[in-house]
């Protein structure tokens, strides 16, 4: 039986690839998830990939990820510098917590230097673009593995 992992993506990365000029590159969200799609199967994983623009939503997910999934990967956009709840909730989660970012984080603002996400995650991954995602699930993919079933 697959093993599921919840990819929680926060505020605004629905608008990936759409300033190709800009930070985020020119991949759409729904390219993305596509290709994060087909590069789970091939690991055997079963993924949920979601985006909400809603902390709470997030929260929800997180929570209830605890019955359902095995790991979770989030790129809790810009509320990662500032969601205690998320944070709180990340912390109940017993699992492998994959951090992830498509830009690198310590290259841009200040204020992005700091993340709550980051007191909760086994790992984190930045400043790769989409490629980031599909490593990111590569690492969910080997840190399950070392887990019992």
């Amino acid at each position: 039986m697959p093993r599921t992992v919840y990819f929680l993506n926060g505020p605004n990365a629905n608008l990936y690839g759409l300033d190709s000029s800009g930070t985020y590159g020119s991949e759409s969200f729904a390219s993305i998830e596509a290709r994060c799609q087909r590069h789970a199967a091939e690991l055997g994983l079963q993924l949920d990939f979601r985006q909400s623009n809603h902390e709470g939503v997030l929260v929800d997910w997180i929570q209830e990820a605890r019955l359902h999934a095995d790991a979770v990967i989030i790129n809790a956009a810009g509320l990662t510098y500032s969601s205690v709840p998320i944070l709180d909730a990340l912390l109940a989660f017993d699992g492998p917590i994959i951090e992830a970012h498509m830009s690198n984080i310590w290259k841009r603002e200040r204020f992005r230097h700091h993340s709550y996400v980051s007191k909760a995650a086994t790992g984190v991954i930045a400043g790769l673009g989409a490629l980031g995602y599909r490593l990111a699930l590569a690492a969910v993919a080997e840190l399950l593995l070392e887990e019992k079933p």
